[in-house]
């Protein structure tokens, strides 16, 4: 099947469909037309970037090009998992937790699958390694801001409750277990929704694209299920690692709760 190109007339009527839905809340007057069309701006204009730059990538298959853009992305994905918190760590070191973590598990799950199970060569091939990367930081990403933002709230409004626990001799784990294990499902949450509504409620995105290129469905298929499995491996390893991190963050040395590191975004 060939692929059927799209025109920028063809956008173009797309972005009137946009248009008549932030007219339509105009007049509902719902308070979002300017954020609704801002932020279709954004994702025109940052999708038209992101395609010139891979077009380059794409066409220089150099593992330094890919090696930058990859780091940019994790960069981007570790600012964003910190700026979705209402509770932020001081000093950043929510930016840092959830970029480490999305590192560990976003990247080793990424380079361990185009080494051992797709085994293109090079495996730094751009057309698989950007994609699947970008499609775990993604998850994860969405996953680490969760949880972190769950944790640090629990925390905040459990104050007393860590407080009394430590007090009649509960370990810094054991004062907030309660707390982290809600956070952690808080992350796993939407990771478990997308697999459980996969091909009965939605067709997920990738399959969707691949199938519109023209790939035979059983294709598509096969690789749908192996995205959904590393983006739960590294949504959910990612997650942990996240929470453990900010966990111990809030208690010093003495095991002390010490909110003075969260301040309000």
């Amino acid at each position: 099947m060939q692929l059927i190109s799209l025109s920028l007339f063809d956008l173009g009527l797309a972005a009137i469909a946009v248009l008549a839905l932030a007219a339509t809340t105009t007049a509902m007057q719902l308070g979002i037309t300017r954020t609704l069309l801002v932020a279709a701006v954004r994702t025109a204009a940052q999708l038209a970037l992101v395609g010139l730059i891979l077009e380059a990538v794409f066409a220089q298959q150099q593992l330094h090009w890919v090696a930058a853009m990859a780091f940019v992305m994790l960069l981007l994905a570790g600012r964003e998992a910190a700026t979705r918190q209402k509770r932020r760590f001081v000093g950043g070191y929510g930016f840092l937790a959830g970029t480490a973590a999305m590192f560990l598990s976003s990247f080793v799950t990424a380079v361990a699958t185009l080494v051992i199970v797709i085994r293109v060569e090079p495996w730094y091939t751009p057309q698989y390694a950007i994609p699947l990367l970008g499609m775990l930081l993604g998850n994860t990403m969405t996953g680490i801001a969760l949880a972190l933002d769950r944790l640090t709230q629990e925390v905040w409004r459990g104050a007393n409750v860590v407080e009394t626990r430590l007090a009649l001799g509960a370990s810094a784990a054991e004062a907030i277990a309660d707390m982290r294990r809600d956070a952690m499902r808080a992350g796993l949450i939407p990771m478990l929704n997308a697999m459980a509504a996969a091909g009965i409620i939605s067709l997920p995105g990738m399959m969707t694209g691949q199938i519109l290129a023209g790939s035979p469905p059983w294709e598509a298929v096969k690789y749908q299920i192996l995205i959904m499995f590393l983006i739960a491996t590294g949504t959910g390893f990612g997650t942990l690692l996240a929470v453990t991190l900010g966990a111990r963050r809030l208690f010093d040395t003495r095991e002390r709760l010490r909110l003075d590191r969260l301040r309000r975004a």
